[in-house]
């Protein structure tokens, strides 16, 4: 399985995890956007409706959704997780692929998942961060 952990520099996670979300269902993927934190699940599922001016990335809070807004144990049956709230969680190793989102405020935590991942048998791990404008870069 591969973890893709996105640390957040330029672009706050609701204007970052649309796009990641848009390509994933590009691909014919479904996706699990992983949050303990109701308020940030409300903002995602807005910045999921307006991400694009000609259309919206389909998704909902509940049943079977392209993108699933949900709390962690809501994500069974999901190929991919996104975990948006900066928090690791274990759980993630049980899809084919996990995006874990985090911020200056959550650097230490996902320093110490990168590390705790490093020897795990069958994960891939990249590490990307944003530039000036907010594209993607892998310093992995």
């Amino acid at each position: 399985m591969r973890v893709d952990f996105y640390h957040l520099t330029a672009l706050p996670i609701a204007r970052a995890l649309p796009v990641i979300a848009d390509k994933v269902l590009a691909s014919g993927q479904k996706l699990a956007v992983v949050a303990d934190d109701e308020d940030l699940l409300g903002q995602l599922d807005e910045a999921l409706w307006t991400y694009r001016a000609d259309s919206f990335l389909p998704h909902g809070r509940e049943g079977d959704q392209p993108i699933l807004l949900c709390a962690p144990e809501g994500a069974k049956g999901y190929p991919f997780i996104a975990l948006a709230d900066g928090v690791w969680r274990d759980v993630a190793l049980g899809h084919e692929r996990a995006f874990h989102f985090f911020d200056e405020t959550s650097i230490q935590a996902a320093r110490e998942a990168w590390k705790s991942l490093k020897d795990r048998d069958g994960v891939e791990r990249h590490y990307w961060k944003q530039d000036e404008e907010g594209r993607w870069k892998d310093l992995t």
